[in-house]
């Protein structure tokens, strides 16, 4: 009788030390739960701040093409307030000679 009664014993005390164990891994696995998702936030985060980063990215790359339009336009348009410039002092040129000639 009393070997069973110290083998129920050392199964109690087995038995307690499996619940305890067992608590502290439900506790362990809670703290892993939060981290999970702290980094899910985390990541999310990050992927919508690159998502934004790509879409500026391409805007800079159009507005890059639009300033190098933008800059043969002035040019062409420098070239075209030349001519008219030069197109003027010829009509003045021919004005003078006109009241010459009269």
């Amino acid at each position: 009788m009393a070997a069973l009664s110290s083998q129920m014993n050392i199964l109690v005390e087995k038995t307690k030390n499996l619940i305890q164990m067992c608590e502290v891994l439900q506790e362990e696995n809670d703290l892993l739960k939060l981290e999970v998702q702290s980094l899910q936030v985390a990541f999310n985060t990050c992927s919508d701040k690159n998502k934004q980063m790509e879409e500026q990215m391409k805007a800079m790359a159009v507005a890059r093409s639009l300033d190098s339009s933008e800059a043969d336009k002035d040019a062409i348009n420098e070239k075209i307030l030349d001519t008219k410039q030069k197109i003027n002092d010829f009509v003045r040129e021919i004005d003078k000679c006109i009241s010459l000639l009269k």
